[in-house]
Parts: C-alpha cells; structure tokens; sequence
C-alpha cells in the first residue's frame, strides 16, 4: 500500500517564507565587520586561567587519538 502523499513536501505552515538576510535585518542583527567586534577583553581574570582554558581545550580535541 503506498500513501498518495509520498513525494509531497512536508508543510511549512501558513506563514510566508523570509530570506535568511531580511529576518536577521529585522532582528537588528547585522555582519561583522572587524575581528575586533568579538574580542572580548578581560574574559579571563588572569593569564594563568587563560593557559588553563587552553589546556583545556587542546586535550578535549585529542582525546582518544592515538
């Protein structure tokens, strides 16, 4: 037994599709325009819990490798 539906696509509801561009305008959400807007200055309070973080990470993404 097959379903008359098959190939039909899924719905999407009843409102209207908005590129990607214009919902992220409308939500005041613009590019970057310098590296310098995602530094965050002071994020950590000392560079030894910085080195920590790193650390942290680097062993996180070798974990299991031989």
């Amino acid at each position: 037994m097959t379903s008359s539906s098959a190939g039909s696509q899924p719905s999407r509801g009843t409102a209207e599709h908005v590129p990607s561009e214009e919902f992220l305008r409308g939500q005041g959400i613009r590019p970057v325009e310098s590296v310098d807007e995602l530094a965050c200055p002071d994020h950590f309070e000392s560079d030894d819990e910085l080195d920590e973080f790193i650390s942290f990470i680097h062993a996180s993404r070798h974990t299991g490798q031989a």
